[in-house]
């Protein structure tokens, strides 16, 4: 340690960070990209979905929720995790509906953007196709629970940043679904286009109307570059 600072080191590499990081913080601020899908700079990190998943001196463990500590050893970018991650990827879309080249969020989608990050050319697992209804109620957003992965980022956002609490989980395994604070849809609750909560969706799962394809082909967040590039070309010189 040296000048308040801590080192720790990620797939060889030091990293220089301050006490009371998160190895996803540390990693960020130097140009290293940790894939995730329910971790947002904006929000309290949840650790629901596992894809930041990476080894601390040689165990698995969270880089949104895991403190960076004085001389870790951290293992990011192997080949192991790698398939780690896709699999998780893989199963997030058997488990619900998603059809990419219909979605209006394709090209801004994290999931579709990870799955191609991290080579998935298409699922391995059989599909589940559940049967889930939308529920366009609401005038101005609606909620297609077909596309949701359980990232809890709605739930985090509309508690802490709105002040709402209009989303929130329930069931159980597969039966485990996002509700909202209404008796019957989305339409009965407070949320509202300009809420935080209606645009923190990674993917067409919580969508706010009359936005769908505004954005041309070849302009859209991920048509470029890979997802994390932006992180990887930050890297502190």
């Amino acid at each position: 340690m040296s000048n308040g600072k801590i080192t720790i080191y990620v797939d060889d590499v030091e990293v220089e960070t301050e006490p009371g990081k998160t190895i996803m913080e540390a990693c960020d601020a130097s140009g290293i990209y940790i894939p995730r899908l329910c971790y947002h700079k904006d929000l309290i990190p949840g650790g629901h979905c596992r894809v930041c998943t990476i080894k601390v001196n040689g165990k698995p463990t969270n880089a949104c929720t895991f403190p960076a500590q004085e001389g870790l050893v951290v293992e990011n970018d192997t080949d192991e995790l790698k398939e780690f991650r896709r699999n998780i990827i893989e199963m997030l879309f058997v488990e619900g509906n998603h059809v990419c080249p219909y979605c209006e969020k394709q090209g801004n989608c994290e999931l579709q953007a990870l799955a191609y990050r991290l080579g998935m050319i298409a699922p391995t697992y059989p599909y589940l196709f559940p049967k889930i209804e939308v529920d366009a109620s609401h005038p101005d957003v609606y909620i297609d629970r077909n596309r949701c992965v359980i990232c809890g980022r709605c739930v985090r956002a509309s508690r802490d940043i709105d002040g709402k609490s209009v989303f929130g989980f329930v069931g159980r395994g597969n039966d485990k679904h996002i509700a909202v604070n209404a008796e019957h849809n989305l339409s009965e609750t407070q949320l509202t286009a300009a809420d935080r909560a209606a645009d923190i969706c990674p993917t067409g799962s919580i969508v706010v109307k009359r936005t769908a394809y505004k954005v041309p082909y070849g302009k859209r967040m991920y048509d470029q570059e890979p997802i994390g590039s932006d992180i990887e070309k930050s890297a502190k010189v």
